[in-house]
């Protein structure tokens, strides 16, 4: 194995949109892959593809809410690779509305799927995944923008993302002697299949059209344009090589210049 190829890569939801250009990027590395989603058709399908793209990849259903499918998730990543190098957490959800009006059930459901999956998986990883007794390793989470403001009508999910920020500078400091960094890359908007189900609720809340929501959108992005998953994935593919080991605890934002913090 060359200095940066050959490891372990754990990616979770990576059947589509960031996660898959994760998966991709960082297969197409010389990273093993190994990818995780609930739809376990989805899961084969995904791997199939990347396969026939020449990557070294497999995977298995995940649900990032159940600690037993975490860790079987992890056993399985062993079983198949090997011990666990590099994680990214990337499964999550929309979520929010009128915060007066949103259901118990669904504030919990978006920190389980956000928050409580990160440090469930990281956990697996470290132990199962046998990454607490490597002298390198790289845990990367997706987080947002959403991790750094307050979003309007996304009160579960800014909060969700606030405690993934905040769980990465804790964790990154205390392993910061061992090797292995932990960071987050926060994306601003990016066009995914998540993307366009939040401007379908926002067009719904506000009573106008998706194309409306997705002008108003683009014209708070100083860039001009939603970012791309594969720009979002070059951030997590240079924090996951060997240059980037003095790079830890940190919030990284792709977003056009939508958050200057």
């Amino acid at each position: 194995m060359t200095e940066q190829n050959g490891r372990v890569a754990l990616i979770s939801g990576a059947t589509s949109g960031i996660g898959l250009a994760v998966a991709r990027l960082l297969g197409t590395a010389g990273h093993k892959v190994f990818i995780g989603a609930r739809n376990a058709e989805k899961v084969t399908e995904t791997v199939k593809q990347l396969q026939s793209e020449g990557i070294d990849a497999d995977g298995s259903t995940l649900d990032v809410r159940s600690t037993d499918s975490a860790r079987a998730f992890v056993q399985a990543a062993v079983d198949r690779f090997g011990t666990v190098d590099i994680l990214v957490n990337n499964a999550g959800r929309s979520g929010g509305g009128v915060t007066a009006d949103i259901a118990e059930d669904l504030w919990d459901d978006v920190i389980d799927t956000n928050l409580n999956s990160v440090f469930r998986l990281t956990s697996a990883v470290l132990n199962t995944g046998g990454l607490r007794h490597k002298g390198w390793g790289r845990i990367i989470n997706i987080a947002s923008t959403a991790g750094k403001q307050g979003v309007v009508l996304g009160a579960p999910y800014s909060a969700s993302k606030h405690g993934v920020v905040g769980f990465t500078k804790a964790l990154g400091n205390e392993l910061a002697p061992t090797g292995i960094t932990v960071n987050a890359v926060c994306p601003g908007y990016v066009e995914t299949p998540m993307a366009q189900r939040v401007r379908a609720g926002y067009a719904a809340a506000y009573d106008v059209t998706e194309d409306a929501i997705l002008e108003k959108f683009q014209a708070k992005i100083p860039l001009g344009r939603y970012s791309t998953p594969q720009e979002v994935a070059g951030l997590v593919g240079y924090l996951a090589s060997d240059t980037a080991a003095s790079i830890t605890s940190q919030a990284l934002n792709v977003c056009g210049g939508l958050g200057n913090f």
